[in-house]
């Protein structure tokens, strides 16, 4: 396919200078349009989009100023280089304040225009690259604040805004700092209930009594306390989205009362007697199997199939590995005023961890690194990880992969992870501790000693 040519625009009342313009423009590769004025030039520009306008500042009519103020009101990404006499410097100053690329004497030598106009293509090019290239990453890697590469993401974030504009309740299921919330708020953000409120609880943050109280508000008088009367979120959220996180934590009791304002619609603050007719949508998270909780008595069936009418599963990071780097460097520049980069050892390491707090612990291990360390450069050694098995066991041992993995480290961290856990157990004892580990308490002090555990 052939290459576009750069499209300039000239605007010069001098034909003779105009024509010169014109034909050594020409010669250099680019499609070239004059206007013998301003007034020519403005009508021009109203239905066609130049990369470069070339425009004089002292004209009859419509003087250069008038004509950089048109071409950044309808043509942002066009740049404007102005045409000045010597007794004129002044003004081509001020009219770079005011935005124009730069600004060449009259009389110019055939070089300083050619080196000029071929600057000023290069950065018109440079800029239609930049923002391309943002909205590729913007659609292709990122949802909201979500930067996602793997196939499961994709899949994930393609039915997102037919689910937003459903209107349904939503359940959102995943381990913790998976980017549960993010997937709620681009819910909210791409439905009909956008220009409303979004309003999210954590329900594991607040005892029984007063997570009732946040919910559905209080009238004054209602318990110790209660000074005065108080909304609740559902009233807030009245026609928006109200964000349920951790609705796993919910104690059973006030499980019946979300039950019956997500069935009627209405609900009552406490210590009132009169019901208030709301138009809420719900969304809830939880990392939590609710289905066994259900089972074990601590989560209501008939809540579970009111929420759960569209259910969504964030895959852990473990499991979508390709995404971590994209994450790493949207952290990177996010947390650095300067850029930094990690080497393939560094990242090597960083994509064969098991990730068990996901999002959330690679953003903090990555911003620890970056504090750690003010090189420009970090290597394996500079990243703070914590061993990958944890000797809770709910952390599973990593697979070998095509790239391999590291055993020596792999074993370090375990044994590690194990003295200090015994160490915890035994509130400071060694002798308690080595005991715990069936060790003798020499054996026990000279692995403390190795990792330099005091």
């Amino acid at each position: 396919m052939e290459e576009l040519k750069s499209r300039i625009l000239i605007v010069e009342d001098e034909k003779n200078m105009r024509e010169v313009l014109k034909i050594l423009l020409e010669g250099e590769g680019y499609e070239v349009t004059c206007a013998k004025n301003g007034t020519e030039a403005l009508s021009l520009m109203n239905g066609e989009i130049f990369d470069l306008t070339i425009t004089d500042i002292k004209m009859p009519g419509v003087d250069g100023f008038q004509v950089l103020k048109k071409v950044q009101e309808l043509s942002p990404e066009t740049l404007v280089l102005m045409i000045t006499a010597f007794g004129t410097t002044e003004s081509a100053v001020e009219a770079m304040k005011l935005g124009a690329y730069d600004y060449i004497h009259k009389p110019f030598k055939i070089d300083e225009i050619r080196i000029a106009v071929r600057r000023a293509i290069e950065k018109r090019r440079l800029r239609g690259e930049v923002s391309i290239l943002r909205e590729k990453i913007r659609t292709t890697y990122e949802f909201g604040n979500i930067f996602y590469k793997s196939p499961k993401m994709q899949e994930l974030l393609r039915i997102i805004p037919k689910i937003a504009q459903s209107g349904s309740h939503v359940l959102i299921t995943g381990e913790s700092g998976t980017g549960k919330e993010f997937v709620a708020n681009a819910i909210h953000n791409l439905s009909h209930r956008k220009e409303k409120n979004l309003v999210a609880i954590n329900c594991a943050t607040f005892p029984e009594g007063l997570l009732e109280s946040e919910l559905f508000g209080h009238m004054k008088g209602a318990f110790t306390g209660a000074v005065s009367n108080k909304q609740g979120l559902f009233e807030i959220a009245d026609c928006g989205t109200l964000f349920l996180d951790e609705i796993g934590e919910m104690p059973i009791n006030l499980q019946s009362k979300l039950l019956r304002a997500l069935e009627n619609g209405t609900f009552r603050r406490v210590g009132a007697t009169a019901d208030i007719q709301v138009d809420v949508r719900i969304v809830s998270a939880t990392n939590k199997n609710l289905i066994d909780e259900i089972a074990a008595g601590r989560f209501r069936e008939d809540l579970y199939y009111r929420l759960n009418v569209i259910p969504i599963h964030i895959p852990p990071l473990r499991e979508r590995t390709e995404d971590i780097p994209l994450l790493i460097e949207h952290f990177t520049h996010k947390l650095s005023p300067v850029k930094r980069k990690f080497t393939p050892d560094a990242m090597k390491l960083l994509m064969n961890h098991q990730w068990k707090g996901n999002i959330r612990e690679l953003e903090n291990v990555i911003e620890r690194a970056l504090l750690m360390r003010d090189t420009e450069e970090l290597s394996a050694d500079d990243i703070p990880l914590e061993p990958t098995v944890s000797p809770a066991g709910q952390n599973g041992l990593p697979k070998v992969t095509d790239e391999g993995l590291d055993l020596d480290a792999l074993l370090t961290g375990i044994e590690k992870c194990y003295l200090l856990d015994a160490l915890h157990v035994a509130k400071g004892i060694k002798t308690d501790a080595a005991k715990l580990l069936n060790l003798s308490f020499r054996s026990f002090r000279h692995r403390l000693q190795k990792f330099g555990i005091s």
